[in-house]
């Protein structure tokens, strides 16, 4: 397993359905070590509290094998906006880009344990919103998130550190009580996004 882009974003102003709202979604890889500390990683913003950020919600991690997925929903939905062909990590608004795990081998309270010693724990998945779609460049891709069960996991920070890309990381199992795919199914069944 390997953690492949740290991406940050500052909260910035855009225009979504005709009206201005707050939002990071846009991140952007950084290079060389970033420091994470209880409420996330350094130079990141969140731009609603009520639905991102906190202790719990520290840091947002996507799987890089679901990338493919989104190219081809993109495509044929001709949304534009990225060059598909180089889509940069950070594209779904993750803080980290990560290779070797996904939604259906995350439980709650797994822990992430990077090379650097920096430790996160799996808190919840990410529900999608409109400034998804907005991001993704068309208005069914929340609902696309909910079917596809690719919503990525909130992880809370256990031991502050840095993180990098290129390191590695080692999944510690926690209670595996709850699936991060099947809390993500419960909490979004019967909801239209």
């Amino acid at each position: 397993m390997k953690l492949l882009s740290v991406n940050t974003a500052r909260a910035e102003a855009v225009r979504i359905a005709g009206r201005e709202v707050m939002t990071a979604i846009g991140k952007r890889p950084r290079s060389g070590p970033v420091d994470v500390g209880p409420l996330g990683l350094d130079g990141d913003e969140q731009a609603d509290l009520s639905v991102h950020g906190g202790l719990a919600k520290a840091v947002y991690a996507y799987p890089i094998e679901h990338y493919a997925f989104w190219r081809t929903v993109r495509a044929q939905a001709r949304a534009g906006g990225w060059d598909d062909a180089l889509q940069p990590p950070g594209s779904m608004g993750e803080n980290l880009t990560l290779e070797g795990v996904d939604e259906r081998g995350l439980w709650v309270g797994d822990r992430l344990c990077f090379d650097g010693g920096c430790v996160l724990a799996v808190s919840e998945p990410r529900f999608p919103c409109f400034k998804f779609n907005a991001a993704m460049g068309f208005a069914k891709a929340a609902k696309l998130m909910v079917e596809s069960g690719y919503c990525g996991s909130y992880l809370a920070v256990v031991q502050p550190g840095t993180l990098q890309a290129g390191e590695g990381f080692t999944l510690e199992p926690g209670p595996r009580e709850v699936g991060l795919l099947e809390l993500f199914r419960a909490r979004t069944a019967g909801k239209s996004f």
